[in-house]
């Protein structure tokens, strides 16, 4: 795909670590090849990527989320920046599905760091002119970029897989009250009433804890939503409460499966009718239950890609 409307010549995608499969859907959905290069990794852990080729004056777009290892894959996104860089690529865009230390968004206790700006710091000095993102659990996190970017949303692909069906007697809950403008655009759009979760901190009790439903879920069947699933406590605690209030069947939808132990295994033993969530981050198949959906948000970002190489709206993709 060749000369976007910006004077940069052809799209160059590159394949992080983290998001080989992604990258691959990616460069299908284009119709372009990805670009290999080596990354060695010395006995001191230090890690040294090296080009196969010339990127210089290219549209040049490296694809890597950073889950875990988080500190290999930042480390590895750094370094490929600056490589990219210092092989002096037209503009370089930085394509991040998942973003970590996105929870670390304010200061909000004495001598405590603010991690999410401190990332987006270095993404910048690393030589990013560019950045997208899906789902950043904080939407000021965007405010601590000083480059442009598009944070996208895989609400979208999520709420269109439940769209065909009949949801008469389904509410859409979201499993803590931080989640809950999110959950109601998800409910407005499949047309359900909404219910909250509300979680608690007890002063002995450094984690938040499940307490109350916000909202009529009794006899009607669930659409329990949120951004990430981490251990999946919070979800557990959420489905035993809304079962506790006379929620029937429940399924789950999340953009994010992150999936730390023992996430899994509370998942299985949990009375869940469906898991709905997206690749956004490497799923390996020892993490894949029986009832999990796994959505591509390859054509998005594909799309997102093209219409940034020439030029033209992100926000009509969405009818923004």
């Amino acid at each position: 795909m060749r000369g976007g409307m910006f004077g940069y010549g052809d799209i160059k995608l590159f394949a992080g670590s983290a998001s080989q499969a992604l990258a691959q859907e990616i460069a299908d959905y284009l119709s372009l090849p990805l670009i290999e290069y080596d990354l060695i990794e010395f006995a001191n852990e230090n890690l040294f990527p090296r080009l196969r080729g010339s990127v210089r004056g290219q549209d040049v777009y490296l694809i890597q989320s950073l889950n875990s290892p988080v500190h290999r894959n930042i480390m590895e996104l750094l370094l490929m920046i600056d490589c990219l860089k210092r092989d002096s690529a037209g503009r370089i865009t930085a394509v991040i599905p998942y973003m970590a230390y996105a929870r670390s968004d304010k200061k909000d206790k004495p001598r405590v760091p603010i991690g999410a700006r401190l990332l987006a710091d270095m993404i910048e000095v690393a030589g990013a002119d560019r950045y997208m993102t899906i789902d950043l659990h904080a939407g000021q996190i965007q405010g601590f970029f000083s480059i442009p970017g598009d944070v996208l949303t895989a609400f979208h692909l999520l709420s269109d897989y439940f769209l065909g069906r009949d949801l008469k007697n389904t509410v859409v809950a979201t499993a803590d009250l931080g989640f809950a403008k999110k959950g109601r655009n998800f409910a407005a759009k499949l047309g359900t009433p909404l219910a909250f979760v509300e979680k608690r901190r007890a002063e002995e009790d450094p984690r938040a804890r499940a307490t109350t439903v916000i909202g009529e879920v009794e006899g009607c069947n669930i659409i329990l939503v949120d951004d990430e699933v981490l251990t999946a406590g919070s979800v557990v605690e959420a489905v035993e409460l809304l079962k506790q209030h006379g929620a029937r069947e429940i399924s789950l939808s999340f953009a994010h499966a992150l999936l730390v132990p023992p996430a899994v295994e509370k998942l299985r033993k949990l009375p869940l009718k469906e898991l709905v969530t997206t690749n956004t981050v490497d799923i390996p198949p020892e993490k894949h239950l029986p009832k999990m959906t796994v959505l591509s948000v390859a054509p998005m970002l594909g799309e997102v890609i093209r219409r940034a190489h020439e030029g033209r709206s992100v926000g009509e993709l969405f009818n923004e």
